[in-house]
């Protein structure tokens, strides 16, 4: 996001409407996987719920 536009809620609406989507579709969660420094955004201002995950790379890098 350019940075003017940062703290205008938008990403916050962007994400309130993929949930409030994703209810009428009848699904019962929304998963998000983010970088660590954008954690203050997801699980504070979007609030999301933090859980233990794991992950596996599958491909050489």
């Amino acid at each position: 996001m350019r940075p003017g536009h940062r703290h205008a809620g938008i990403g916050t609406e962007l994400v309130r409407r993929a949930a409030e989507a994703a209810r009428r579709a009848g699904c019962t969660w929304l998963h998000v996987d983010f970088e660590e420094h954008l954690r203050p955004f997801y699980l504070e201002s979007c609030r999301f719920r933090p859980t233990a995950a794991g992950l596996l790379h599958l491909r050489d890098q």
